[in-house]
């Protein structure tokens, strides 16, 4: 099979796309042919080897794919012919064919492009987590997210009024990606020059209720500064590469919280989670209260590309490779 592969620890560009044997099954795994893979930010870190995890080379790169059933075992939710999508969570995903265990494929809903079914796991499921996890999303608050152009940004934006949010502040970098923002449900976009003050116009000074941070960066601490009495600043990542520190005597100030936010090793320390959530997600994306993503898409030639697109931070919404 055809599979984007990382042989050497030197960034997106060391991408190749080889001719590999097809993955072994193994005992509870779910053989699936691949039509399309999303693509993360943790991608980009795993082809440096400055991931957390970092899997031993040669690896296949992505976490999450869409497809159709090939095989299952006996006793899973999903069948051969199924349409699905499947979490392979770090690696083994932009290839033909994948394997992933039977309790993270679920099936696809019918109003589901595959295209957008490879988008929708990765960044919905950890919004959904952030939102009613960690940021505990009361009904009508005022949810704020940096970076909302992009993969996760455009996750919030989707789903975060489905989820209760009264309103939904984005802030991008640029006019276009302010356009982006609009277009996946934004209530108001502002721009990052100066975006504290423009949100605290926004809100008559009071300052918004949660803050959604996959960025990073010199503007957590306005991040803090823009939060409302109680708020929450939802740490989800450091795209930015900075990882910045806080002072605790500014939580004290306004009773604001400062909320880690790791999907992924939550679902690994609490099996059945995943499923809880898309017992709550899909019924919302199956009848069109969240829209799905309409995610950038890459052929598998140009797997190096789509990666390299979150890194040097071209991407706009949910990257997508397809290989059928």
């Amino acid at each position: 099979m055809r599979a984007a592969q990382v042989s050497k620890l030197e960034g997106p560009e060391a991408i190749e796309v080889v001719e590999i044997p097809e993955p072994a099954g193994y005992e509870g795994g779910v053989v699936i042919d691949v039509h399309a893979a999303g693509v993360a930010f943790p991608d980009v870190l795993m082809t440096r080897g400055l991931y957390q995890m970092k899997p031993q080379l040669p690896f296949v790169v992505g976490g999450e794919v869409a497809g159709v059933v090939r095989e299952a075992p006996e006793g899973a939710q999903v069948r051969a012919g199924d349409r699905v999508l499947a979490l392979t969570m770090l690696g083994n995903a932009i290839a033909e064919v994948a394997v992933a265990p039977a309790p993270m494929v679920f099936r696809l809903p019918d109003n589901i492009s595959l295209e957008a079914g490879a988008g929708i796991l990765f960044n919905d499921l950890t919004v959904h987590f952030c939102l009613r996890n960690r940021g505990r999303l009361a009904e009508g608050e005022t949810v704020l997210v940096h970076g909302a152009a992009g993969g996760i940004g455009t996750s919030t934006l989707r789903m975060a009024a489905a989820l209760g949010a009264g309103r939904v502040i984005a802030v991008v970098s640029t006019p276009e990606k302010a356009e982006v923002a609009r277009a996946n449900g934004a209530s108001d976009v502002v721009l990052t020059e100066g975006w504290l003050a423009a949100v605290k116009e926004l809100t008559s000074g009071r300052g918004v209720d949660i803050v959604l941070d996959p960025v990073g960066g010199d503007r957590f601490t306005d991040s803090l500064r823009s939060l409302a009495p109680a708020g929450r600043l939802l740490v989800v990542g450091f795209t930015a590469g900075e990882i910045p520190t806080v002072k605790v005597n500014r939580l004290l100030l306004n009773n604001v919280e400062v909320v880690g936010a790791a999907w992924g090793e939550w679902v690994m320390r609490n099996p059945g989670y995943l499923a809880e959530q898309w017992a709550e997600v899909e019924p919302l994306l199956a009848s069109g209260k969240i829209a799905p993503p309409e995610p950038v898409l890459f052929p598998l030639e140009r797997a190096a590309d789509a990666v390299a697109s979150l890194d040097n931070r071209t991407a706009t919404g949910k990257v997508v490779v397809t290989l059928r």
